[in-house]
């Protein structure tokens, strides 16, 4: 497939009802292991390609360093890949704008693209933000390609008490419609795990919603039945794969008496 096939291909995938698996990967060899299991597209998580190469997440890893990565990996694999892009690398729309046009060079067909202040506290008034998803839905425009941008709320991510969840559930939405609007594809909503306000959710926002795995979040199958287009595992993936490398190399250490 071309890109654009693939950008095609990628979005057709989010349907409420019936969610797209993203099984979050890092680099050419995950890429090709989670392929090879049946994905139909794929997606980098932030915190796994930055751990991956000694970084903490929150744009640490060089974007020099990201779109290696990114290369690597469509160049492995013939599959629609989605890149965790946090904030752009940039704040200003017009950089902001170059930093995209090299994903897409670098082959990818769609971003994740996060609303919170990377580096420093609180998310963008709503305004700013959808103002950075048009400039990003213009540059893609100009290249006549169906770029999926999965726009992303962190008000749920930075509230830790799961029971004021409630509260934020308006001013999500308020976010979900100003970045239809302004040009996005999906709603990105980690954090979220109460049945209700999923549903909620999935029924308010005009775009399809992307939940998070993580522990407490209903099964893939319920988010379904629940309205979701998208379920990602962020993190979870490369958590679990170095945990047992970890124990599997003390278990050798250990029976070599080391």
């Amino acid at each position: 497939m071309s890109q654009n096939d693939k950008a095609a291909a990628f979005g057709a995938l989010h349907r409420k009802g019936n969610p797209v698996i993203i099984y979050n990967i890092w680099d050419a060899g995950t890429a090709k292991a989670v392929a090879d299991a049946g994905a139909k597209a794929l997606g980098t998580g932030s915190w796994s390609v930055a751990a991956a190469q000694g970084y903490a997440d929150g744009e640490n890893l060089p974007l020099e360093a990201l779109l290696a990565a990114v290369k690597s990996i469509t160049a492995a694999v013939n599959l629609p890949l989605s890149v965790d892009f946090e904030g752009g690398y940039a704040e200003d729309p017009a950089e902001l704008v170059k930093n995209v046009g090299k994903v897409i060079e670098a082959g990818a067909i769609g971003i994740n693209f996060e609303d919170q202040v990377v580096g420093g506290s609180g998310v963008y008034p709503v305004d700013r933000q959808a103002e950075r998803i048009r400039a990003i839905r213009a540059l893609a425009d100009t290249r006549d390609m169906p770029f999926f941008v999965n726009a992303r709320t962190d008000l749920f991510l930075q509230e830790g008490d799961q029971g004021k969840h409630a509260a934020l559930l308006d001013e999500a939405i308020r976010r979900a419609k100003a970045y239809a609007e302004a040009g996005g594809n999906g709603f990105f909503a980690p954090g979220l795990a109460d049945e209700g306000l999923i549903e909620t959710l999935c029924k308010a926002s005009p775009l399809p919603v992307n939940i998070m795995m993580f522990n407490g979040v209903p099964s893939p199958k319920r988010l379904g039945e629940l309205g979701v287009g998208r379920v990602s595992y962020g993190p979870g993936p490369y958590r679990a794969m170095m945990a047992k490398l970890k124990e599997d190399a003390a278990a050798v250490f250990t029976e070599a008496g080391i």
